[in-house]
Parts: C-alpha cells; sequence; structure tokens
C-alpha cells in the first residue's frame, strides 16, 4: 500500500465544502489498489501506460470535436454529458496518479512547484490578458 506523503486536498479551490473532499493520497491509494487487486501492474510499463492517458485524453476530446465554445457550454449544461465528460476526467485522472505514484513524484508538491515556475514566467504584468507563450516576443 502506499505511504501518504501529505495530505494535500485535491479541491482546495472548490467553492463547496472541501473538508469531506479525498486528498490526492487517499486518491492514489484507491487507483492503487483497484490496479493491484487485478494483478496489472505486470501490464502497466510506461509507454503502456503513457498511451492509456493519451487515449483516454482523446476520448475527453471527442466530446468536444467540431462544437463552438458555445455549443460545448451548451453540451456541458445536459447532465447526461457532463457526467460522461467527468467520467473521462476521471479516467486522465486515474492513469495521472498511476503514473506520479510509479515515479515517485509527490504530486501535490510538483504541482506547487510548477505553478510557481508559471507564476515567474508568466508574469501578470506581461501576460494578463494576453494569449502569447513566454518565448514569443
Amino acid at each position: 500500500m502506499i505511504q501518504p506523503r501529505c495530505s494535500t486536498k485535491l479541491s482546495t479551490m472548490s467553492p463547496k465544502d472541501s473538508s469531506k473532499d479525498p486528498t490526492v493520497e487517499e486518491l492514489t491509494a484507491k487507483v492503487v489498489a483497484f490496479r493491484d487487486a487485478r494483478d496489472w501492474k505486470q501490464f502497466h510499463t510506461v509507454k503502456d501506460m503513457l498511451l492509456s492517458l493519451s487515449l483516454e485524453v482523446a476520448e475527453l476530446s471527442e466530446h468536444f470535436q467540431w462544437k463552438s465554445e458555445e455549443d460545448s457550454l451548451k453540451y456541458l449544461k445536459e447532465a447526461e454529458s457532463k457526467h460522461a465528460v467527468g467520467e473521462e476526467l476521471s479516467d486522465i485522472l486515474y492513469w495521472v496518479l498511476l503514473l506520479a505514484n510509479d515515479f515517485n513524484i509527490d504530486l501535490p508538491e510538483a504541482f506547487e512547484q510548477k505553478m510557481a515556475k508559471n507564476a515567474t514566467k508568466y508574469n501578470i504584468e506581461k501576460f494578463a490578458g494576453k494569449n502569447k507563450k513566454y518565448n514569443h516576443r
């Protein structure tokens, strides 16, 4: 079983009461237990896990393919569509959590470090309201 590294709440920015939300470590323990109960780790090579993640992202993308922004927002207001999109996002999260676990990456720590790096790279004064990448002038 995975040892918790910290107790970071996944939805710290959610407007709802997040006191009952599982931590990243709890979610990771759940997906690892799911995989291990089925003896699937033997099939989870780096390549195949990354391909699985990519395929799940493609499945999410299919929900919005050929839709305008307006149509996409309407689509998400339909309960069945929103549920289907949530399932695809959950599939993506499954693979992200397994990859981080198997690579021994503290995901909350890596995320915080990356956000701090992005805040410097894309400082508000220079990039607010602009869609240019940091290396494009």
